[in-house]
């Protein structure tokens, strides 16, 4: 066994190196490609890894060459390719463990790791296509696997992972790198060989080829013709991407420049480009707003937090968002929806901020005036809410809302009444041609105005003054109505009352009138008759005589009424109280009231309730209401009187279950000489409300058929 003598031919070895640099710097671009590259990514990574593989080979197979060895320079063809396709799958396992978007030091390792096995496997199996003996000695070895690994590491570091250099860094960084690289190659070949020794080997068999130094230049032409193309392969490609970038970058800034206001500043907020739409709002030329920061357009509108929020949120890297209002050059306001995007550098550091605006001062305008608006049908509906009972109906008339007051005057709950349709509260008042008038003019889309009569949860009755609005659609049909309402159960009951006492103060005229004529008569009538009486011996006659006397007491009693309304006697008013008086009064109808089989019930809110009263009529008054309600109820039934003092007022209220008044009835009862009695005269209820006018009261009268009929007297009350 013979130890060989080595020595390097330096121009081949230069060659060599020449080469690998060029395999590294194609191989590191294509695999740059592959990160930043939507399409083509396997193609680029094959070729990036057959670049950095073909590196290595071409380092070590003519770093081997360049050897001077004793005796003829032999190879094995078939070892050498296995060498070639080692250096590439290691290349491309280098590769994978670093195409992760997000890297850490451990892929870093890795990579490092298969690059390290790539030259060293690639150099041993050299040796072997060589057919010469060799050993390592140890520690040159392992010196030279720790420089290698290293050298590998720190050129990926630099170029994939370090966050101290920004994206524009990388023109110079590839070079860069591809020089360490080839730096980390050639090393490990020079260190590899320096520390192996070769030997000759004895009795080999092994079918050699030996290379003709003319041959050599050849390989050298081809291996630098291979890379040369991937090298313009690599550069066509990015100019490619960059052509395309280059265009996608001019779309997206005439776009920016229809649609939006933008500018960038540098980190403390100097502005250092705007674009047209910019100078064309601030109405500021661009000289004007270049070098200057935002605070030429502050309009004093947003407080100093604002801005203090806004540039710590920018200043952490993150995006900020809102609505700004700025102040042009010529005084004029207007507000700018703003995103403001910080680019950050490797460090996390901002080192610019790009603001996109668009202009929203017609929206915000437009956002303003809908606010006075809302404000101004707010305050109507307030006032409405305060002043009116409100409902609005579907096209069926099924109530979907209704105000406070609505719920306050029915007595039905809210939830009652929603869902339900007017005819809850329907009286009976009205008459079916009423409501089937009322419908059909809504129902063609016109203003219903009238008054109705309803009734509350409670029995009570009220009057409201009504307007119906319908809401058509577009095809002129009603799709909703609002019912605004007013209460007018006081004014209803004062014209009532009014109504009444003009059929009083009739009645007095005639009274006054005829009164003083007929007693007259009347007194000479009676005289004769009963003188006549007294001589008179036939029955028969003396039972003419009778009737004639009675009728002449008919008439005088009528004239007696008559003489109450045309000239009321003086009301001697003394202050009694009144719930004594009631008792009384149903005490001495309680015999008629059983006979008739009608029940009698009071009910009082106090026991003592004094008022200003004469009290023999307003036991008339009593007396009246009382026995018309017991004998409003043929088959006999419940008579109520309740005394309730509300508001320095005493309500006294007589309820019968009767048949009830009807409508038509109802508007005459009050009237001279008009009853529904066979033996009445019809003046009877008309004393009564003199005698209650008399006291400063009033007389309301509410009746729905086959429910019954309420007297209501209102008098003052005497307050403790």
């Amino acid at each position: 066994m013979e130890t060989l003598e080595l020595s390097f031919n330096p121009v081949l070895l230069l060659v060599a190196i020449v080469l690998t640099l060029m395999a590294s710097y194609t191989a590191l671009d294509l695999f740059f490609l592959v990160k930043t590259s939507l399409k083509n990514k396997r193609f680029l990574f094959v070729g990036a890894s057959f670049s950095l593989g073909m590196g290595i080979w071409i380092l070590n197979f003519f770093g081997i060459l360049s050897l001077n060895v004793h005796g003829d320079m032999t190879f094995q063809v078939p070892i050498n390719i296995l060498a070639i396709l080692l250096g590439i799958i290691f290349s491309a396992m280098a590769f994978l463990a670093i195409s992760a978007k997000e890297l850490n030091l451990r892929q870093l390792f890795i990579s490092s790791g298969f690059m390290t096995v790539a030259v060293i496997a690639v150099h041993i199996i050299g040796l072997f296509s060589m057919n010469v003996g060799f050993r390592y000695q140890p520690m040159i070895l392992i010196v030279a696997l720790v420089l290698v690994y290293s050298s590998f590491f720190f050129s990926f570091w630099i170029l994939f992972y370090s966050k101290g250099f920004s994206q524009s860094s990388h023109v110079w960084l590839k070079p860069l790198t591809a020089l360490v690289t080839t730096g980390a190659i050639v090393e490990g070949h020079l260190l590899l060989t320096r520390a192996t020794t070769l030997y000759s080997l004895e009795n080999e068999q092994v079918h050699r080829i030996t290379i003709p130094e003319s041959f050599i230049g050849y390989i050298i032409l081809f291996v630098a013709v291979v890379i040369l193309g991937g090298l313009i392969t690599s550069s066509a490609l990015m100019s490619k991407r960059l052509a395309v970038s280059d265009t996608n970058l001019k779309d997206i800034t005439d776009a920016l420049n229809v649609s939006s206001i933008v500018a960038i500043t540098d980190p403390r907020g100097n502005i250092t480009y705007v674009n047209d739409k910019f100078v064309e709002i601030s109405k500021y030329t661009e000289e004007e707003l270049l070098g200057q920061n935002h605070s030429i357009l502050n309009s004093g509108y947003h407080s100093k937090e604002f801005f203090k929020q806004m540039w710590a949120t920018i200043g952490s890297g993150k995006k900020w968002e809102g609505e700004i209002r700025n102040r042009a050059k010529d005084g004029s306001f207007y507000w700018v929806d703003t995103t403001i995007v910080p680019f950050l550098n490797r460090k996390g550091k901002p080192y610019q901020y790009v603001s996109i605006r668009s202009d929203i001062t017609s929206r915000k305008s437009a956002e303003a005036s809908l606010r006075e608006s809302l404000k101004e049908i707010k305050d109507y509906k307030f006032a409405i809410d305060e002043s009116a009972i409100v409902a609005f109906t579907d096209e069926k008339g099924i109530i979907k809302s209704v105000n406070d007051k609505f719920v306050e005057i029915s007595k039905y709950s809210r939830e009652e009444l929603i869902g339900h349709d007017h005819r809850i509260l329907n009286s009976g008042f009205h008459s079916k041609g009423f409501f089937k008038d009322l419908w059909r003019t809504i129902g063609n889309g016109e203003v219903w105005k009238g008054e109705i009569r309803n009734k509350a949860k409670d029995g009570s009755f009220y009057w409201v003054d009504t307007t119906i609005v319908p809401f058509l659609k577009d095809n002129g049909k009603p799709y909703q109505y609002l019912a605004i309402r007013s209460d007018i159960t006081e004014r209803k009951q004062s014209e009532e009352l009014l109504h009444r006492q003009d059929k009083l103060a009739a009645v007095g005229q005639l009274a006054a009138g005829v009164a003083h004529e007929i007693r007259n008569p009347l007194t000479s009538m009676k005289g004769y008759a009963e003188f006549l009486q007294l001589d008179e011996e036939d029955p028969q006659r003396r039972e003419f005589i009778d009737i004639i006397l009675d009728e002449i007491d008919r008439v005088n009693n009528i004239v007696e009424e008559f003489m109450v309304l045309a000239k009321p006697k003086v009301v001697e008013l003394e202050e009694r109280n009144i719930i004594p008086i009631l008792k009384n009064i149903l005490s001495l109808l309680e015999f008629e009231a059983r006979k008739r089989n009608v029940m009698l019930h009071l009910d009082a809110d106090k026991d003592i309730v004094q008022i200003e009263c004469d009290e023999n009529r307003l036991k008339q008054v009593f007396l009246n209401f009382i026995k018309n309600g017991i004998e409003a109820m043929p088959s006999g039934g419940d008579l109520y009187v309740r005394a309730e003092v509300t508001d320095n007022n005493i309500e006294i209220s007589i309820q019968d279950t009767g048949v009830g008044i009807p409508p038509e009835t109802l508007k005459k009862i009050g009237e001279p000489f008009y009853t529904t009695k066979k033996n009445g005269n019809g003046l009877g209820l008309m004393v009564s409300f003199k005698i209650i006018e008399s006291h400063n009261g009033k007389v309301y009268i509410e009746s729905e058929q086959n429910v019954g009929t309420t007297f209501k007297i209102l008098l003052p009350a005497k307050t403790a």
